[in-house]
């Protein structure tokens, strides 16, 4: 795979500083960086962008925005899309919510999530970024993300312009359904492929299973296939690389970011 269209998730090392990311990037020639908002507040927005910007990097994304069904409060979604244009990045990554008491099933937690977006796409297009709506793996449905398949994010993202709305492609929640390369195609026709991220999946899952994404190639998941089918469909943009990992965020950060940019060359 080209080593130019890698891009590393700030939450795959995320023990590294930011300024220590950066600088690592440029070391490696690494040009691109998934940012999360939390370290992005804690340095500073401003710096943030500043720092980014001046050492040539390109913010792939910023995760993330969402929790539609926790947070009905318009402005802290608008707040997430102006540090995604602050930071000049065009792609705002959405973990759209669980179920909650106010949403208490999958019916009506997806009819609040596409409600949502539809307040928030106009705003969004307006300043030029993209809201990428991420399915997870269906074990977090209850707690983190009511929408579960490629085709449920798609039949929410369709509502709206593709130039406001899409979706997320990652390896680690999608691997698993057989129905998940044709609606890879289904978004790629209609521009909708805003995100292509990589995780593999490793057994057994850690207590919790948040923090199980695994190390590209130590897993089940045929990263290669999924590479090619993002390639053949025509998608020519950034890869992500986005672990959660405690083994790896455990270990020296500029040892696991080279990892795992020979890891990616490798797939």
């Amino acid at each position: 795979m080209n080593p130019e269209r890698f891009s590393i998730n700030q939450m795959t090392v995320r023990q590294l500083s930011l300024p220590d990311l950066v600088s690592h990037c440029v070391r490696l020639g690494i040009r691109g960086v998934g940012l999360w908002r939390e370290p992005v507040r804690e340095y500073g927005l401003e710096a943030a962008a500043r720092l980014v910007r001046e050492a040539g990097l390109e913010v792939t994304s910023l995760c993330r925005g969402g929790f539609f069904t926790s947070d009905d409060r318009l402005a802290s979604h608008r707040a997430a899309v102006d540090e995604a244009a602050a930071l000049g990045t065009d792609t705002l990554v959405l973990v759209s919510g669980g179920l909650t008491p106010a949403y208490p099933d999958l019916p009506a937690a997806r009819a609040r999530i596409a409600e949502a977006i539809g307040e928030l796409a106009p705003y969004a297009g307006e300043r030029g970024v993209r809201l990428a709506v991420e399915p997870l793996h269906p074990m977090y449905a209850a707690d983190r993300c009511a929408v579960s398949t490629l085709d449920q994010a798609l039949d929410i993202a369709e509502r709206f312009p593709a130039e406001q709305v899409g979706v997320v492609v990652d390896t680690y929640h999608l691997w698993w359904d057989d129905r998940a390369p044709a609606a890879v195609e289904r978004a790629a026709a209609s521009g909708r492929v805003h995100s292509f991220q990589l995780a593999d999946w490793t057994t057994p899952l850690p207590a919790g299973v948040l923090n199980g994404r695994g190390q590209l190639g130590d897993g089940v998941i045929d990263l290669r296939a999924w590479a090619d089918l993002l390639e053949r469909v025509g998608h020519t943009g950034p890869v992500e690389v986005e672990l959660f990992n405690d083994g790896l965020w455990a270990r020296d950060g500029a040892e696991v970011l080279e990892e795992t940019l020979e890891r990616f060359l490798a797939v």
